[in-house]
């Protein structure tokens, strides 16, 4: 059953991944890479598992948001931007394409060489969820994002989950769970009997 998330909650998510540096118009240096995969289930974050569902992307092609591509999420090392095409992205099979142009800046050339080297091989997205989904049958329990609002991707190091986006879910389950009456799952009904 779907339940409406609470849209002024940013998230940030990291996907491990293909980065890779490739030539561009004039042999500049290009990055690109998957920010999103689809239907690819999360390490567990916490409390639960999560997954992307290949339409919740589209909202932001539909509405034409303005995506930033940055570095660990710093507002300060921006890479690309989608208004000022230096940041472009596609919506492709496997997921959330992106491919973008860095400007010739210390940081931006620091971050090609260490993709080159492979010491940086993932990327991360910031969203707001609109629309989820929560499958309590299995364990942990897993979320399955159906529409959202992409606002920026990220060259990341690390991959990192801030308490804040934990709790984001934690209010999302707690109000799909009050829109339908809570059945516990079976191991979990298992377990309670075991209790002394």
């Amino acid at each position: 059953m779907p339940s409406l998330a609470l849209p002024d909650a940013l998230e940030t998510r990291y996907q491990p991944g293909h980065l890779r540096v490739a030539l561009g118009d004039g042999l500049r240096p290009k990055l690109t890479g998957h920010a999103i995969v689809f239907n690819a289930p999360s390490e567990t974050l916490g409390f639960f598992r999560e997954q992307i569902a290949p339409q919740a992307i589209q909202r932001t092609f539909d509405e034409g948001i303005d995506v930033r591509a940055l570095v660990d999420h710093d507002p300060a090392k921006i890479l690309g931007r989608v208004s000022a095409r230096t940041l472009k992205i596609a919506n492709d099979s496997h997921g959330l394409l992106v491919e973008i142009d860095p400007p010739d800046t210390t940081y931006a050339r620091d971050v090609l060489e260490s993709v080159r080297r492979g010491d940086l091989s993932g990327m991360s997205f910031a969203f707001r969820t609109l629309i989820d989904e929560w499958d309590e049958s299995v364990e942990p329990p897993m979320r399955t994002v159906k529409d959202m609002r992409i606002s920026e991707v990220s060259i990341v190091t690390f991959p990192a989950y801030p308490q804040t986006d934990v709790d984001v879910a934690q209010r999302s389950l707690t109000a799909y769970r009050a829109a339908k009456p809570f059945v516990p799952s079976l191991a979990l009904r298992r377990r309670m009997l075991e209790l002394p």
